[in-house]
């Protein structure tokens, strides 16, 4: 009796996803657990896994289209063997025995399945016509990444020009409208699931806020000395680099304790303060940007904050980033220094009403004292939702954030 395989709950706020590809041809004998499609959602990728041993017996939905929670993506019947376990005693009067779809002659190579790529990659290299289980992998046990499949591509686009069989002719003037010729110099690809809610946000969040952004600078040179006088010992105790980040996390929680309506939301015509730090790290992912979540920020240590970030980025990266990594948050970080960035206007994460952006650290000529010295100079950016923040709000909020980080003792001796 075939059975149905159904998009399952993904998730609080995840309704809809897109299917990626599915993993197993139909009239493929599966097992009970291995996975049978991998499903794209906004926030991660997930595979849908037999319920029972069987053949799939029928493809319902193809890649790449839009389901939601409960569509029937296909159907699951039962193995050869147990059709005709079921039909030995049954006498010539019973009702004959539902058919199922025929299992390949021939099963799939272990080695095709079972190699280990991010759906990203997998999708990429079908698209190339590639075998992805023949490409070197370099994310954790081997994984095959994005990186990877485009560095194949990049290998295999290289190849020689043909030498010249006859003159070269100057063409003709067009006589019609100009087309740009060769059709193989642009392609088209449909946006991801992920990619698609990632637009659709940030146009919203833009529409649905009175979003305004304001600056500052922050030298880092106490920052700076201070990491290089414990690297070696934080590193050698906790088993983890000391980071920028745990520095801009804990001044961050101080700014929102003494500026609690940017650790806040709208809901309707009320305001809701949040009394938790549950502060989102934003992270280039394969699909786009990803924001995991630190919880109850506050309560963890130099060193837990920095084996969480490390953490959360490995999983990202790998694409194992699970729904409870990403819902919720009250305030988000995002570092577009660490690809160079020397000054942005972050979008707002709704519905949150403050977001930091931190930017890359560049010796500059600073004034101290009369005189002109360089120093290791970093620009910050606070964009806010003015409907609850005001600016004086958001300016003091920096200027608490600069003491903080100008003075990281402080962050010790006030919690």
């Amino acid at each position: 009796m075939n059975i149905e395989i159904l998009v399952p709950a993904m998730g609080e706020s995840v309704i809809e996803a897109t299917v990626g590809r599915w993993l197993v041809e139909a009239g493929t004998a599966v097992k009970a657990g291995q996975p049978l499609v991998a499903l794209e959602t906004d926030k991660v990728d997930l595979e849908v896994a037999a319920e029972r041993d069987g053949v799939l017996a029928e493809i319902l939905v193809e890649a790449g289209s839009d389901v939601k929670i409960g569509d029937v993506l296909g159907r699951l019947g039962e193995t050869s063997g147990a059709s005709s376990g079921a039909s030995s005693g049954a006498s010539s009067g019973d009702a004959p025995v539902p058919k199922v779809a025929p299992a390949k002659a021939t099963t799939p190579d272990p080695e095709e399945t079972d190699v280990k790529a991010t759906p990203v990659a997998r999708r990429m290299a079908e698209d190339a016509g590639m075998d992805v289980s023949k490409i070197p992998g370099s994310g954790s046990g081997g994984r095959v990444t994005k990186e990877d499949v485009e560095k194949a591509l990049s290998a295999k686009a290289e190849l020689p020009t043909p030498p010249a069989s006859s003159p070269i002719i100057p063409p003709s003037l067009p006589s019609s409208p100009f087309t740009r010729p060769g059709a193989d110099r642009e392609e088209r690809v449909k946006l991801s699931r992920r990619r698609r809610t990632i637009a659709q946000r940030l146009v919203e969040a833009q529409h649905n806020a009175a979003m305004l952004t304001t600056f500052n600078e922050v030298d880092m040179s106490a920052v700076m000395d201070l990491r290089k006088r414990r690297r070696e010992s934080f590193e050698k105790q906790y088993g983890v680099r000391l980071g920028f980040m745990s520095f801009f996390t804990k001044a961050a929680i101080g700014g929102l304790r003494a500026f609690p309506r940017l650790n806040a939301e709208i809901d309707g015509d009320e305001m809701i303060l949040k009394r938790y730090y549950d502060i989102g790290i934003a992270i280039g992912a394969e699909e786009g940007l990803v924001v995991p979540v630190l919880r109850d920020a506050d309560r963890m240590s130099f060193a837990q904050i920095e084996q969480a970030i490390r953490e959360l980025a490995k999983k990202s990266q790998e694409g194992t980033l699970a729904l409870s990594d990403l819902q919720g948050g009250s305030f988000t970080i995002t570092n577009g220094g660490v690809f160079g960035s020397m000054l942005s206007t972050p979008i707002l994460n709704a519905p949150q009403v403050g977001i930091l952006g931190l930017h890359k650290i560049e010796e500059r000529p600073v004034v101290i004292d009369g005189a002109i010295v360089a120093r290791p100079m970093m620009y910050l950016a606070l964009s806010y939702d003015h409907r609850i923040v005001d600016g004086r709000e958001a300016v003091q909020f920096l200027v608490k954030l600069k003491e903080l980080i100008e003075d990281p003792e402080r962050m010790l001796l006030e919690g």
